[in-house]
């Protein structure tokens, strides 16, 4: 029997209070995604990714896909509306595993770590739901690419922190912004900024609104954020956040590659009947502590916890969901001269979620009510309470040597528990209502080594692991009545080699990684035929093979021209590149052939990765001028890539072009304006916004096609 551990939330409490008694000096530092991250990015051996707000408001600034994209190689994200069923996928790794023509899917979000002001978004069974993220008040972004299970617990494929806006130190101000855009995109928001010298306040109220530019593709939401950063003294600081938000978006399913080509965007008959959606009203808070013992210990532990109410219809039905979620982080940062050239600075801690959930299912049937246009909720086909506990320890260490050399190393321990009560009562079933699977022993090392030459340059290499446990819905075969007991846990491992560096008196700004990521133990489906092999009896979860991705990024930013007194003050290109060769290994799966006569093995070994394309590229330049004026234009390109893990059905290669102009003044003293217009496909290219992966006949779910505007105006008073 494996043994596995977890930590319930009033024992993480219990474990940081001993760990604080201990004579042991410890430290615990705020959630970073890099415990480095103060430093100059040539000290942290790992390709980090770092976006402000330049990158982030080159387009609308309400989506965030448009800033992933279009400056982070190595990254895609996604999203399944216009504002809602984001997710990211990095370095090419594949969320689900419910594919019914291949091996992976892209149907929910997993194996990546999202953290908003420090407070996990990812729930305790590592899924990530985004639709309630205001991504308009998002002021920074820092994404590590790979597996990052030492201090971030199940992050297989990676990590990402999300940071909203602050106010100014010392500055007092109150604002009013305004956009519109092509097929009825309205965002108003409203801020209250106040910034002291020991205390920032932040409210941020939004109205967003989008009537769709296909049949039944509306979205409408409200967001409320309320952040405070306090300095009580120079021990300690104290940091809370409170949001709110309430989303609603309709889908109109997937278009087959059929419609796609034909322009045909009239969506899925089946999704538009049952008036296909996703809505949800959540509450989130968090609260962080920072002390400082001394020069050598301090401590950060943060609480959160989120509430939602969530209801999804789709063809196949209705599902109400009501999770809660909390937990605790907590770290000691620990920092130590030995002599005057060799220091060793390390982080320890832990960090512990817990959820519960309820899920209900219902069919769905037609309204009884002929006028109306939507079926309703009809009989009830499931209920389900889940609990849900994860935790994760760990520790990481830098030895500092002379001439910048840096040593790291590090390892995590992560565990899980899932338990679940089916009580959906029939008086004649004999199985069993309760159902629960732990997993354990997932044991994260990383070990990295980083040399800063003059310092301008920096050359690294790293090994780094992650995991993804299984979710709720794979532990158990509800046909047979039967734990999923032979599931593992899937394994990533990643070797990095790097360098970063400044050059050209600054000009010239790189990044450049070449990696091999293994994602071992993939979970895959198996087909169970009936018994009269004409028809799938049912489907399970196995481990199935491995996925090998190789893959090369590269950044350049670089400074053409800058000056205080000329009409321009600043003219910077920019580019990104990756390539990406990923492909299946010992790869196998299981599905009833085309005549339905039988179930046969389709082995996919040394076929592309379904979802990755072989190349992407983005390219732009930013344009700011003495006068106040501002431009910026990005071409993106995004290469052809399979979508079944067979390799048949293939996207075709896309281009885009987007810009904008603004002109930015500040008047009276007081008053500040922000005026711009942009437009987005300026080429009118087909493309897309996500490709499910191996769900076919369902396939596409497309952008705009055509150019579309958008144009606001952000006014500001600071008192």
């Amino acid at each position: 029997m494996k043994k596995y551990i977890v930590f319930t939330i009033s024992g993480a409490f219990a474990l940081c209070n001993a760990l604080a008694q201990k004579d042991t000096i410890l430290k615990l530092q705020e959630v970073e995604i890099t415990s480095g991250s103060t430093k100059s990015i040539l000290y942290q051996p790992a390709s980090v990714a770092k976006l402000n707000e330049v990158e982030l408001k080159r387009g609308t600034g309400l989506f965030l896909d448009d800033a992933i994209n279009g400056n982070v190689p190595g990254v895609f994200m996604e999203r399944r509306t216009v504002s809602a069923g984001q997710q990211f996928n990095i370095r090419g790794y594949g969320n689900g595993a419910r594919g019914t023509n291949g091996v992976n899917s892209n149907f929910d979000g997993q194996g990546s770590k999202i953290y908003l002001n420090n407070i996990p978004i990812t729930d305790a069974e590592g899924i990530t739901l985004m639709d309630d993220i205001d991504f308009g008040s998002i002021g920074n972004v820092e994404i590590v690419k790979g597996p990052a299970g030492t201090l971030y617990g199940l992050a297989i494929a990676g990590a990402v922190n999300l940071k909203t806006i602050t106010a100014d130190k010392g500055k007092v101000s109150i604002g009013q912004d305004v956009m519109m855009g092509s097929y009825g995109l309205q965002r108003y928001t409203t801020h209250l900024k106040i910034g002291g010298d020991r205390s920032s306040f932040l409210v941020n109220y939004g109205k967003q609104k989008y009537d769709g530019f296909m049949v039944h593709t509306a979205s409408h939401k409200d967001f409320v954020n309320i952040v405070g950063e306090f300095t009580p003294n120079e021990k300690q600081k104290i940091t809370t956040y409170v949001g709110y938000s309430n989303s609603y978006d309709e889908r109109n399913g997937e278009l087959d590659s059929a419609q796609y080509v034909t322009f045909d965007y009239s969506g899925n008959p089946n999704y538009i009947k049952n008036n296909a959606h996703s809505e949800i009203i959540s509450f989130r808070t968090g609260v962080g502590h920072t002390y400082a013992f001394n020069k050598h210990l301090s401590n950060t532990t943060s609480v959160f916890g989120c509430g939602q109410s969530q209801n999804v219809s789709s063809a196949g039905g209705w599902t109400d969901k009501a999770p809660i979620n909390y937990g605790i982080r907590s770290t000691f940062d620990m920092k130590f001269a030995l002599n005057e050239k060799v220091s060793l600075n390390g982080v320890a801690g832990i960090e512990a979620q817990e959820q519960y959930a309820q899920v209900i299912g219902y069919a769905m049937i037609a309204n009884p009510d002929p006028t109306q246009p939507y079926n309703i909720i009809g009989a009830l086909r499931s209920n389900i309470n889940y609990r849900t506990t994860t935790s994760s320890v760990f520790t990481e260490w830098t030895l500092g040597l002379p001439k910048d050399l840096a040593i790291t190393a590090g390892i995590g321990s992560s565990s899980m528990l899932i338990s679940l009560h089916d009580r959906l009562y029939v008086s004649t079933n004999t199985k069993s209502y309760f159902y629960s699977k732990g997993y354990g022993n997932m044991f994260s090392p990383h070990v990295a080594i980083n040399k800063v030459f003059n310092k301008n340059i920096s050359a690294y290499a790293s090994y780094s692991t992650g995991y993804k446990a299984p979710v709720s819905s794979y532990i158990f075969i509800p046909t047979t009545n039967q734990l999923n007991t032979e599931l593992m846990p899937e394994m990533g491992t990643q070797f990095e080699i790097g360098t970063k560096g400044s050059l050209m008196n600054d000009k010239l700004t790189y990044q450049v990684a070449l990696f091999n990521a293994i994602f071992s133990n993939k979970m895959t489906t198996v087909a169970v035929p009936n018994a009269t092999n004409t028809a799938t009896s049912y489907t399970y979860l196995t481990n199935g093979g491995n996925q090998n991705n190789k893959g090369l990024e590269v950044l350049l930013k670089y400074t053409v021209y800058e000056s205080t007194t000329g009409f321009f003050t600043a003219i910077k290109p920019f580019a990104n590149f990756c390539y990406s060769n990923f492909k299946y290994e010992d790869f196998k799966f299981q599905k009833l052939n085309s005549a339905k006569t039988d179930i046969v093995e389709v082995d996919y070994s040394g076929k592309a990765v379904a979802g990755v394309p072989p190349v992407t590229a983005n390219a732009g330049i930013d344009i700011i001028t003495k006068a106040g004026i501002y431009a910026n234009v990005n071409y993106s390109y995004r290469d052809a890539m399979p979508y079944t893990s067979d390799g048949i059905s293939k996207t075709t290669a896309f281009s885009i072009v987007n810009a904008k102009l603004g002109i930015h003044k500040s008047f009276l003293k007081h008053f500040d304006i922000d005026a711009y217009i942009g437009a987005n496909n300026i080429t009118g290219t087909q493309y897309y916004y996500m490709v499910f992966l191996n769900q076919l006949p369902d396939a596409y779910l497309p952008a705009p096609n055509e150019i579309n505007y958008f144009g606001g105006v952000n006014l500001k008073y600071t008192f």
